[in-house]
């Protein structure tokens, strides 16, 4: 199941820290400190990908098991 889950969080993570970067880039009060909040944004939306890969591989392998 590991090895499903870290194949699903890198797709998901890598989703995640690009829409968290363009909601940074796209807002105006944060597009000013953008060289300060996208790795930030970058570094949240891989995090936040973890728990969500975890759950998406469990629900797949109880599905295919």
């Amino acid at each position: 199941m590991w090895r499903l889950a870290i194949l699903v969080w890198l797709i998901g993570g890598t989703t995640l820290a690009g829409i968290f970067m363009t909601v940074v880039l796209v807002v105006p009060s944060l597009a000013g400190q953008s060289m300060k909040l996208i790795p930030i944004a970058v570094a949240l939306g891989a995090l936040v990908g973890i728990p969500i890969a975890v759950v998406v591989a469990k629900a797949i392998t109880g599905k295919t098991a």
